[in-house]
């Protein structure tokens, strides 16, 4: 389904669960998919006893490409022309996320849009920006 500019205006928003209760198994699968062997998102032991943190996170490119998806099911495939990120908080093992596009403005047949993606306590995990191609 095409989005079209003439149905845009500045505060529109389109929100989607990304994951609920995000599992050590997925975090590995994307260690695996993304050659990043970090010991801070794989090795329990190694996280909690040298590094300090509570358990092992996730690759703040996992919660990325998560946010990425949410953003293609709301604009449609290939129409993405500009996306970034901050990362803010971690992501833990458990965790329910949920991202929200919100439109800023269209121009141009572009939409920008102001992302944010939160766990299920409301802390933003994500932050960022997207522009895309819109009908």
């Amino acid at each position: 389904m095409a989005l079209y500019a003439s149905n845009l205006k500045a505060g529109d928003t389109y929100t989607e669960c990304l994951i609920e209760d995000l599992s050590r198994t997925q975090i590995v699968m994307y260690a695996g998919a993304s050659g990043d062997y970090n010991p801070l998102h794989t090795d329990e032991k190694f996280t909690r006893e040298v590094a300090g943190y509570p358990s092992v996170f996730a690759h703040g490119m996992l919660t990325m490409g998560m946010t990425g998806r949410m953003l293609t099911n709301y604009v449609g495939d290939g129409r993405l022309t500009k996306y970034g990120v901050r990362f803010t908080s971690q992501v833990w093992p458990g965790d329910t996320l949920n991202s929200t596009a919100t439109v800023i403005d269209v121009s141009d047949s572009v939409v920008n849009l102001k992302v944010v993606t939160t766990n299920q306590d409301g802390a933003v995990v994500l932050s960022g920006y997207a522009a895309a191609r819109v009908e």
